[in-house]
C-alpha cells in the first residue's frame, strides 16, 4: 500500500509487484477527473514505487519506453526520458521531461499514437476526426468517419479509440454514428462500432460505449465499456466476443506478453453513465465497481493481478507499458526540478 495523501490508497495484490519484476515493465496511467499522471513501478527492496504529477485533465497516453505522450486540458505533451541506461536520479531510472507541448485547445482528445514516421496521431473527439499537430494551426484532420456530414466542434460521435497495426492507424471506435450535435449520448446503450479506416466500413456495431481499440497478436481488442467487458473483434463476422467481465468502467488497454492490463474506473452519477448493461452485470454478480489496473491471463481469461484505487480517484483513462523500465518518474510544472534539470545532446554542426 502507498500512499500519496490522506484520501488516496493503492493497493496491489500480493504478486502484482513480482508480476512486475518477471514482465521487466512499469507502467504508467492517467486519472480524468483528478489531473493525475502516475507511474508504477519498484522500489529498490521490490516493494511497490508509485510517482504523481499533475496535469489539469490528463488523458490519453502513447510510449514506446523512451517516448512519451499525453494529452491534456487543452495542450498535448511529448515527454523524453532523460536518463542513460544504468543512469538513476534519486533512485529512479527513468526520468520523463516534457520537451515539447502543442497547445491545441480544448479538442477532448482522447487515444494518441505515433505512426511509422514518427507523427503523433490523435482521437480529435469534439470535432469526430483522427488529426495529428500543426506548427500554426490548432490541428490537422486527417480522417473522419463518412457518416459525419461535416467537420464541427460538436462531439456528434464520440470518436475516442484508435487502434495502429503495423504503426499505421487502421481502427476507430465511437460511440455511435450520430451526426448531429452531441448525438452519441442517445445512443450509449448499443450504438457504438468499430470502423476500418481503410476501407471506411462499420465492421462491428452494436457495442455500448466502446473504448481503447488494440491491434495485438494479429487480433483487435477493445473495451466493451458499457457492459464491463473486455474482449476482441472477430474481423471476418463482425461480432465483438466477450472475454471476460470486469467490475468497473473500462477505458485503457495495454499488452505485454500473454498479458493485459485494463484501467477500470467508477461511473460518474450521471445520465451519461446511468442506464447502462454495466449496471445490471454488476449487480447480476453482486459487486460494486472498482477503480484501478486489473491483469487479465490472454490464455485463460482471467484476473491474476491488480492494482485498486481508492479515496478521491474514481475514473482512470489511459495506461501504458513501460518496458524495461524498473522505477519511473516524470518532472511536471508545479515544482523547480524542472529548473535544474539539464542535459546536453551530442555536438552538431554550423
Amino acid at each position: 500500500m502507498s500512499k500519496l495523501e490522506p484520501k488516496l490508497e493503492l493497493t496491489g495484490s500480493r504478486q502484482f509487484t513480482a508480476w512486475l519484476a518477471q514482465q521487466r515493465v512499469s507502467l504508467a496511467f492517467t486519472t480524468y477527473q483528478t489531473g493525475k499522471l502516475f507511474f508504477v513501478g519498484l522500489q529498490p527492496d521490490a516493494k511497490l514505487s508509485i510517482f504523481e504529477r499533475t496535469f489539469n485533465r490528463c488523458m490519453g497516453l502513447w510510449s514506446d519506453g523512451q517516448t512519451l505522450w499525453m494529452s491534456s486540458l487543452y495542450q498535448l505533451w511529448r515527454f523524453e526520458n532523460a536518463l542513460q541506461p544504468g543512469q538513476l536520479a534519486n533512485g529512479y531510472d527513468r526520468l520523463y521531461v516534457p520537451r515539447v507541448g502543442y497547445t491545441t485547445g480544448d479538442l477532448d482528445i482522447h487515444d494518441i499514437a505515433v505512426d511509422h514516421t514518427g507523427r503523433a496521431v490523435f482521437a480529435n473527439t469534439l470535432f469526430g476526426c483522427l488529426a495529428t499537430v500543426s506548427e500554426r494551426e490548432s490541428f490537422v484532420p486527417l480522417w473522419q468517419p463518412p457518416f459525419l456530414s461535416k467537420l464541427a466542434a460538436e462531439d456528434r460521435c464520440h470518436l475516442n479509440g484508435l487502434a495502429m497495426d503495423n504503426a499505421k492507424p487502421r481502427y476507430v471506435t465511437t460511440v455511435s454514428q450520430s451526426d448531429v450535435a452531441d448525438g452519441w449520448r442517445d445512443r450509449r446503450r448499443d450504438g457504438g462500432c468499430v470502423i476500418d479506416i481503410q476501407t471506411g466500413e462499420t465492421i462491428c456495431s452494436g457495442l455500448s460505449m466502446p473504448h481503447s481499440p488494440r491491434v495485438y497478436r494479429d487480433r483487435l481488442w477493445l473495451l466493451d465499456s458499457g457492459t464491463g467487458f473486455f474482449g476482441c473483434v472477430d474481423i471476418q463476422s463482425g461480432q465483438f466476443e466477450p472475454i471476460t467481465f470486469l467490475p468497473g468502467y473500462l477505458r485503457g488497454l495495454a499488452f505485454v506478453g500473454d498479458y493485459a492490463i485494463v484501467g477500470l474506473s467508477k461511473p460518474r452519477e450521471n445520465r451519461t453513465f446511468t442506464g447502462l448493461a454495466l449496471d445490471d452485470n454488476l449487480a447480476t454478480r453482486d459487486a460494486q465497481a472498482r477503480c484501478g489496473l486489473y491483469v487479465i491471463d490472454l490464455r485463460t481469461g482471467d484476473t491474476v493481478h491488480w492494482l485498486r484505487i481508492e479515496g478521491i480517484v474514481s475514473e482512470l483513462y489511459d495506461v501504458v507499458i513501460l518496458p524495461d523500465g524498473v522505477r519511473p518518474m516524470a518532472l511536471g510544472f508545479k515544482t523547480d526540478e524542472i529548473r535544474r534539470t539539464l542535459s546536453i545532446a551530442d555536438p552538431g554542426k554550423i
